[in-house]
């Protein structure tokens, strides 16, 4: 047997994902009853792939006379569209889902250009999540009657619905398909760096043979979200984003006829015990913070290790840490990707900086960086507290503040110690364990035994400041309806 030195530097072969077989435009209009327009503006503004700062295309901006076209057709659509029996609106659902698995690979690519994000993650996750979401509400749009038994209910009208950078698919397609199910119809707003998959999708959409206005997709930065939530016309507003926006959403529709969803922003806590399996808590932890570059509102971006053990996990943390490959998002060896944007790669920084001012020690994996694109190595802070910055205020990069614990009731208390309560996660062989955690914890969402794990037949969502109201599931379709 040969003899394989494992500590030598392991150069591996560039495995680049084709860029040959996907299909751009250099202007996207809006998507409005049924086909593309100009916007009245007539301006662009330039979607920017954040790994190689070249610009992919040129994006519509709407103004409020888009706006008030988009809402108009969506309520002229909503008269036949709630009227149409649910097995018809359900086979123009899965229609679009079948198309997008069809179309899967070119999606992958694309969102991986212009979100920043690994081609594995797009390919493996986020696209076969988005077709899924589509797959399961056609499956419940004919049967709403079991959905709710013994009640009496209809559509809302017409929804606005705005969602984030993080992702742009699964985030379209997380609002799209329970809205369109119940019979409501769609005012959607992508955020302005991540708008191409959507407008994908809206290919999709016009190719599928959807009636037209059902789901109209408009383009543009808060002035466009700010003309979709003020718009007298629409019934349902559904936010993911900043919970600073989400408050703004929330005093704008203050006593109007409007429904509310938010998904807001999140500090999760991740709390390992001595008695679970480290080396696959490890590996939890790294998918829970490192994911989508940190880009997730449910990242645990912090750690709570039970002191027995901390030397050990720290030490397989950055063992593992090193090992991640920071680079071009369209290499399938590539484990971190490109920071969204110039403007969060700075907040991100600025974050990194008031942790070591406050006394943190820092931990970095240490890599060569493009001077093109926005890049940030994998990240961790010891020697911090409850009221360090960067363990209180969320972040959304690669960035995780480790703290320790003796007691069960100790590390409740620090993981309830923070105004956002949308996630978090518990590694530990003991199911009493697990059972107080899950009762005790401030979260709308815990994970046992793992972390970041999405299912479009599960509700997501937060409590106090991470949000109102449940996405997914039954729930998702809960939100699209009124009921009597």
């Amino acid at each position: 047997m040969s003899n394989i030195d494992l500590n030598k530097i392991w150069n591996y072969t560039t495995a680049k994902e084709s860029k040959d077989h996907i299909l751009l435009k250099e202007k996207y209009d809006l998507f409005i009853n049924g086909k593309f327009v100009k916007s009245k503006s007539r301006k662009y503004f330039n979607s920017v792939n954040p790994a190689t700062d070249e610009i992919i295309a040129k994006i519509s901006e709407a103004n409020k006379e888009d706006i008030n076209f988009a809402v108009k057709a969506a309520n002229t659509a909503f008269k036949s569209w709630s009227k149409l029996k649910a097995k018809e609106r359900a086979k123009y659902i899965f229609r679009i889902a079948r198309m997008i698995q069809e179309r899967a690979k070119e999606f992958a690519v694309i969102e991986s250009m212009d979100g920043g994000k690994p081609i594995r993650e797009s390919r493996d996750i986020d696209i076969p999540l988005a077709a899924n979401h589509f797959f399961y509400y056609a499956g419940w749009a004919d049967k709403l009657e079991y959905a709710f038994p013994n009640t009496s209910h209809e559509p809302i009208g017409v929804a606005g619905q705005i969602i984030p950078w993080n992702f742009p698919l699964l985030m379209a397609a997380w609002k799209i398909a329970p809205a369109i199910a119940c019979g409501n119809t769609v005012v959607l707003k992508p955020a302005e760096t991540t708008s191409l998959t959507a407008l994908k999708l809206a290919e999709i959409i016009e190719e599928s043979g959807l009636p037209k206005g059902v789901v109209n997709i408009v383009t543009g930065g808060g002035k466009t979200g700010s003309d979709i939530v003020n718009h007298p016309n629409i019934d349902k507003i559904a936010f993911t984003g900043s919970t600073k926006v989400g408050k703004l959403i929330k005093r704008s529709i203050a006593g109007t006829h409007k429904k509310l969803t938010l998904e807001l922003g999140g500090k999760g806590a991740n709390i390992i015990f001595e008695d679970a399996a480290i080396d696959q808590a490890v590996e939890g932890i790294i998918n829970a913070i490192f994911f989508n570059q940190g880009h997730v509102c449910c990242a645990g971006s912090r750690l709570f290790v039970q002191e027995s053990i901390f030397e050990i996990v720290v030490e397989k943390l950055k063992d593992r840490m090193s090992s991640l490959i920071i680079g071009d998002p369209l290499d399938k060896n590539t484990d971190i990707g490109a920071i969204n944007s110039k403007e969060q790669l700075a907040t991100i920084k600025k974050y990194i900086n008031i942790g070591l001012e406050e006394g943190g020690e820092i931990y970095q994996k240490k890599c060569i960086i493009s001077e093109t694109g926005n890049w940030c190595p994998p990240t961790l802070f010891l020697n911090v507290s409850q009221s360090h910055t960067i363990v209180q205020e969320e972040i959304f990069g690669p960035v995780l503040a480790i703290q320790t614990f003796r007691t069960i009731d100790e590390v409740i208390e620090k993981a309830n110690n923070t105004p956002y309560g949308l996630s978090a996660g518990v590694w530990t062989e003991k199911g009493s364990k697990i059972f107080k955690l899950t009762k005790e914890l401030n979260a709308g969402v815990v994970w046992a035994n793992t972390y970041n794990k999405f299912d479009p037949t599960s509700p997501f969502g937060g409590v106090k400041e991470s949000g109102i109201g449940r996405e997914g599931g039954l729930h998702g379709l809960k939100a699209y309806l009124k009921f009597k």
